[in-house]
């Protein structure tokens, strides 16, 4: 549950469709298990522009505040989160995982959502880290290890998923396909893509049938959704998995449930926002244990890091919404910085 006591901070404000104002806001307060967090930086994510459209509004209990992640310093312990005893101290640089609350001064965080900032970077860029990574991780951690050469199909390739997801995969074996616009093709390259498909220009399936003899992606990645349902089974391989992460070209679509069986595909869609805190498998405490285990130590060593595409200022968060719709917008994450 939300704990909030009436001491003003500043917090970004917003009614639906309207714009975003820097504003006061009751101070949040660390309830059992949790800590507060003095922000550095939040990143922005699609899924805060659906917020501000009425269209994912937080889970319930949740703070209306937008923002998924973030970077700061400990500055309050809760009931529970004894100093030092559970890892975690006031004055901690800290990233941490939301279901709300980022774009503002100071955010209450179960201690179970909390990540160290990964040796070799920086604190503001650590914010980009805990949503891209959680999500991308609970994707394709059950996937089984890729066959020599085998190929995955990234889609949205330089978004702050795609950046990611095209560095996890390789990390982990894979050959990975990437799809983009043209002016992004070098940065996915530069992240271990070995094959960048220009959406508008190329089929997907064509280009991914082409590099793999025929055979089609072990796995598929996809944001768009509905209207790239049919070409993702196409492109996939006997016995390949899809992942849905996102619904950018649509959430609806018909499928041929004989087409799935005959090519023996494994489909799965998830969301990362409402899972329970704490829990069993499937909870977030649980994501953010595995990735500090896995993939921390990617980052620690150079193969995966942050993808910074801009900067701006917290309280211009309305112009990084802005850049973020816009066709010119930025390879990588969008940080909005204190």
């Amino acid at each position: 549950m939300e704990r909030r006591r009436e001491v003003a901070m500043q917090a970004m404000q917003f009614e639906v469709d309207g714009p975003l104002g820097w504003a006061d806001a009751s101070e949040p307060v660390a309830g059992t298990g949790e800590v507060v967090v003095e922000v550095v930086a939040a990143a922005v994510n699609r899924a805060d522009l659906l917020q501000r459209s009425g269209k994912y509004p937080p889970p319930a209990g949740e703070s209306e505040v937008l923002g998924l992640e973030c970077s700061g310093t400990i500055v309050a312990l809760g009931a529970g989160v004894a100093d030092g005893v559970e890892g975690w101290a006031v004055g901690d640089q800290v990233c941490a995982l939301l279901a709300g609350g980022g774009y503002a001064e100071r955010v209450a965080v179960p201690a179970t959502q909390l990540l160290p900032v990964p040796e070799g970077v920086s604190l503001a860029d650590a914010a980009a880290l805990p949503e891209a990574v959680c999500t991308v991780w609970s994707a394709i951690r059950d996937l089984p290890e890729p066959e020599e050469g085998e190929l995955a199909l990234v889609h949205g390739g330089s978004g702050g998923m795609g950046t990611m997801a095209i560095q996890l995969l390789r990390a982990l074996g894979w050959r990975v396909a990437a799809t983009a616009s043209a002016r992004h093709r070098e940065l996915c390259a530069s992240l271990g893509a070995e094959i960048v498909i220009e959406y508008r220009a190329e089929d997907f399936v064509d280009v991914v049938k082409g590099a793999t003899e025929g055979r089609g992606a072990g796995f598929v990645l996809d944001v768009i959704g509905a209207s790239y349902l049919d070409r993702n089974l196409e492109a996939l391989a006997l016995d390949g998995a899809m992942t849905v992460i996102a619904v950018q070209g649509g959430s609806k679509a018909e499928v041929d449930l004989r087409r799935l069986m005959q090519r023996r595909v494994t489909m799965r869609a998830m969301t990362l926002r409402a899972r329970p805190r704490t829990g069993g498998r499937g909870s977030k405490a649980e994501v953010v244990r595995q990735v500090r285990e896995t993939v921390w130590p990617l980052i620690a060593a150079g193969a995966v890091r942050p993808v910074i595409g801009a900067r701006v200022p917290l309280v211009e968060a309305e112009r990084a919404h802005e850049l973020m719709g816009s066709p010119e917008a930025p390879g990588g994450k969008l940080l909005l910085v204190r």
